[in-house]
């Protein structure tokens, strides 16, 4: 069977990319009919925060990746987003389900996007509600002269996730933190640091899912998935960070503004319980 788009697409190449392909299965029956991307938050698509955010960050050509009830996505936001006040973003789509008949997870969907994307590019997943972040071409410029191959940013622990995720050096790199030894300190609250070893004060965070990448890490050495991912291999992204991050190749940044990891029904009403500015 063809593939939607092997071949590698004439320039400009996308300089992001968003995650949309996932069931969202925890947000049942809210995603029996409709993608998770596509829920209503504060009078828009919650995707659409974040296309815009990455709008006003200056990207002018965006990739969405879909699979569960993909159709609806490329359906409701056509080839272009108009934002008042803002330059055009030219929007493709790397149709997992089209392609392959599911998601291909994190790794994968990057990895089978890849022949769109620029060498470098963000990443943010299409059903994190995180309408403040700056995508910031500074941050981009940054990075892209940086010698590593991808900058994090991280997230004080919510309530669903209060182990955290990964560390944070006071030189910025994102240290691959053995797990917690104990759950409890003070007053019986979870602790976000780790109680023995070497590192055992550096703090943990959750990741937000927000990172720029390096093309170079999702090619050999990193990576065993050739690029455009033309068999569909299924791969998740944490392995790949925690060996990147053992050879100090991930950096990071704490992000302290509004974020939600809209992943239940009981979160999108919370959100949604907020009015619209």
């Amino acid at each position: 069977m063809t593939k939607s788009f092997i071949s590698t697409p004439s320039k400009p190449l996308a300089t992001a990319l968003l995650l949309a392909a996932g069931r969202g299965e925890r947000m049942r029956p809210l995603t029996d009919l409709t993608p998770k991307p596509l829920l209503s938050v504060r009078g828009q698509r919650l995707i659409q925060w974040a296309m815009q955010g990455l709008q006003r960050g200056g990207v002018k050509n965006l990739v969405i990746n879909t699979a569960w009830l993909g159709e609806q996505i490329p359906q409701h936001f056509g080839g272009v987003l108009v934002t008042a006040g803002q330059g055009p973003m030219h929007l493709h789509y790397s149709q997992e389900g089209v392609d392959f008949g599911a998601a291909l997870e994190t790794a994968g969907g990057i990895v089978r996007a890849l022949p769109l994307l620029a060498d470098v590019f963000w990443v943010a997943a299409g059903d994190v509600f995180v309408p403040d972040f700056v995508f910031a071409p500074e941050a981009y410029a940054r990075f892209e002269s940086s010698p590593q191959l991808a900058h994090i940013w991280l997230v004080p622990n919510p309530a669903h996730n209060l182990d955290g995720d990964f560390g944070l050096s006071a030189d910025g790199l994102a240290p691959n933190l053995p797990k917690l030894e104990s759950t409890t300190a003070h007053g019986g609250a979870l602790s976000n640091t780790l109680t023995t070893g070497p590192t055992s004060q550096l703090p943990r965070y959750t990741f937000s899912t927000i990172a720029l990448y390096k093309r170079a890490f999702f090619e050999a050495t990193w990576c065993n998935i050739p690029a455009g991912n033309p068999a569909g291999v299924k791969a998740p992204l944490a392995a790949m960070l925690r060996a990147a991050m053992d050879n100090d190749a991930v950096s990071a940044s704490l992000y302290t503004g509004a974020w939600t990891d809209v992943g239940t029904p009981e979160r999108l009403a919370a959100l949604n319980a907020i009015p619209a500015p």
